[in-house]
């Protein structure tokens, strides 16, 4: 069954929860106070079952509003998720503030469709009704609720007169409303918390997008607390699952009334997070004051309410009646995408200024600067899914956006984002290393960078024969896979060469001068020569005719080559010497396989001090192994 979604609207005392109760038999107003008073609150809700013309069954999910001005923001928490609006005007007064506001709040919200209602007919005279619905049409001219399209329709609750038609005219344009998407990421702002005995904590909304079962695991915003969903009911209907466009009431379990509050958004777990900066596209109203550069105003969207600060971006104000885009600091984190719509009201008097649509709500780890957040929020205001992911992606430069970090920036399932970045890299617009997506033109800075750093280390280190990989990756290319990837593409080129550990250009590496070359050499003579009775290594490097920083570098070279190999700290040996001593060993064998440390002594002529390294050496090697005060010759 079609689930539609429909909000009342209208001044104080015009009438609406009395609508609501002569359409649906149920009375929205639930307080004890708003009994006693006579006045709506907080949000009712009520629900009728209706027919379109073509005979399909519609379930309307009705939510009743507030009409006095001191409870605009509880009306507000009321009408985000709203598909169409009941404009309550009452016959024997006309339009009042209440009404001007709170129809300005449907149109900032881009609410497409809806019936004004002329209730209390019954309290006028057929000309006092005429000229009322004349004033009416005058203010809705020009807008969603024009006459020339959207009927304006006088009732009487206590008589019942109209309620016929206003129900065959809700039917039509229920029919209308396009279905919202059950198959997007599910998502359902709280606007009540509220305990039933038996069941525990119970949470409803409107559920604006995606679907929700029983026995799932959801996610609260912003405490990030997983909980599960014990039991679902819609429209007051136990369920076994829930879908966008219907009012839905959730028991939850493993969490306490206390814990949970209106504004809070459920979502699937770790998919999303709640963000404190916001990119958004401004409208501001013909009756407002001008805006200037970081006011604090109230933001309300969904059922969240918190202080933002603006800072526009291209000019210092915005006039009344003026669009412009900005960007807003929150002074709570909620959870957004792009295209949700909010209402902004002045910090004090705390009136209706205007509204907007978030068009970012990514909040990435690098800094933005403001000059780059204009172009970046006009690309995306009206761009393609394919274009604004485009834009996303070429904003982290050489970063990279990951695709987690696409579906928190967009709100778009995995599947979708995969879909387009496919597109756009068979496009060769992008390139994709693992789940790290990058625009071709930084993948490009990337790649020069990476070479120009390798030649600047060459350059600087002619007797080093590359740059260590890690050593390179720490310049902070972003993410591992990225950078691997990176590497990989340039090593398939040939456009860098790989050495274990180390990488460098074709046709660079070590390169030594007179000097350097003549300090090698008399190094590794002075250790072929020595055999296993080594000079002391400090002694050797400081007899050199370089200074101590370019002998320990051509020890190094020496080291890395193999061409001497260092078993303590103070201790090299050429590898001749053992190479020789290992090819005396395994000969040894045929006359004991056995030795011990004076055998080894008497062996090869050395002091304790080079044979217990060296025989250490060998176990190390598999030539040996010790047993005892022994070793095994292998």
């Amino acid at each position: 069954m079609k689930s539609v979604i429909v909000g009342t609207a209208g001044h104080i005392d015009h009438g609406k929860s009395a609508l609501v109760r002569a359409l649906t038999g149920i009375d929205p107003d639930r307080l004890e106070e708003e009994k006693r008073r006579g006045i709506t609150i907080d949000l009712g809700f009520a629900n009728l079952d209706l027919q379109s013309p073509d005979g399909e069954p519609i379930r309307i999910g009705l939510v009743d509003v507030p009409g006095h001005e001191r409870f605009v923001r509880n009306m507000l928490a009321g009408v985000g998720g709203i598909d169409l609006v009941l404009l309550v005007v009452a016959a024997d007064e006309s339009v009042k503030p209440q009404t001007r506001e709170h129809f300005e709040i449907c149109r900032l919200l881009a609410v497409q469709r809806g019936i004004t209602v002329l209730t209390k007919a019954d309290l006028v005279d057929a000309e006092t009704l005429q000229v009322v619905g004349m004033e009416v049409a005058e203010f809705l001219q020009g807008s969603f609720l024009d006459p020339a399209t959207s009927p304006i329709i006088p009732v009487s609750s206590k008589t019942g007169a109209g309620l016929d038609q206003l129900q065959r005219e809700l039917a039509r344009l229920a029919a209308q409303v396009p279905a919202k998407d059950s198959s997007a990421v599910f998502r359902l702002p709280i606007d009540r918390v509220f305990t039933m005995k038996g069941f525990g904590t119970v949470v409803t909304g409107t559920l604006i997008s995606g679907t929700v079962h029983k026995e799932q695991e959801v996610e609260v915003h912003p405490t990030g607390k997983r909980l599960r969903v014990r039991g679902v009911q819609v429209h007051g209907h136990s369920a076994e699952e829930a879908i966008a466009g219907q009012r839905t009431a959730l028991n939850l379990a493993g969490v306490e009334t206390t814990e949970l509050a209106r504004g809070m958004m459920l979502t699937p777990p770790e998919m999303f997070h709640p963000v404190v900066r916001l990119g958004v596209q401004l409208d501001l109203l013909p009756s407002a004051r001008p805006l200037r550069q970081y006011a604090r105003v109230h933001l309300h969207v969904f059922a969240a309410e918190t202080i933002a600060r603006v800072t526009l971006l291209g000019a210092k104000q915005l006039l009344h009646g003026e669009s412009g885009f900005a960007r807003l600091k929150l002074d709570r984190p909620i959870v957004l995408f792009p295209g949700d719509r909010f209402i902004l009201r002045q910090y004090s008097p705390v009136i209706t200024i205007g509204g907007g649509r978030v068009l970012d709500a990514g909040d990435p780890p690098i800094r933005i600067a403001r000059d780059q957040s204009l172009p970046f929020l006009q690309t995306i205001a009206n761009a393609s899914p394919r274009e604004a992911l485009l834009a996303r992606i070429n904003r982290r430069r050489i970063f990279g956006l990951t695709l987690a970090e696409a579906v928190a920036e967009t709100g778009w399932l995995p599947a979708r984002v995969q879909q387009l970045a496919a597109e756009l890299k068979q496009a060769g617009e992008i390139a994709i290393f693992g789940n790290v997506l990058i625009t071709s033109r930084w993948l490009e800075r990337i790649r020069q960078d990476i070479l120009s750093l390798a030649r600047h280390f060459h350059d600087a280190n002619p007797l080093l024969a590359g740059i260590n990989k890690e050593e390179l990756r720490a310049a902070k290319w972003g993410y591992p896979e990225l950078f691997d990837g990176v590497v990989a593409a340039l090593l398939r080129e040939k456009k860098l060469e790989a050495d274990g550990e180390l990488l460098r250009l074709p046709g660079r590496g070590v390169v030594l001068r007179d000097e350097e070359a003549e300090s090698k050499s008399q190094i590794e003579q002075a250790f072929a020569k020595a055999g296993l009775q080594v000079p002391a290594l400090k002694d050797v490097l400081a007899s050199l005719p370089v200074d101590k920083v370019r002998a320990q570098k051509i020890l190094t070279l020496l080291l890395r080559d193999r061409v001497l190999i260092k078993l303590s700290d103070d201790l090299v040996f050429h590898r001749d010497a053992l190479e020789a001593m290992r090819r005396q060993i395994v000969a040894q064998k045929t006359k004991t396989p056995k030795l011990n440390v004076g055998n080894f002594k008497d062996l090869f002529g050395v002091t304790r001090k080079y044979a217990i390294p060296l025989l250490e050496y060998l176990d190390r090697e598999r030539v040996t192994r010790r047993v005892g005060d022994e070793r095994v010759i292998l």
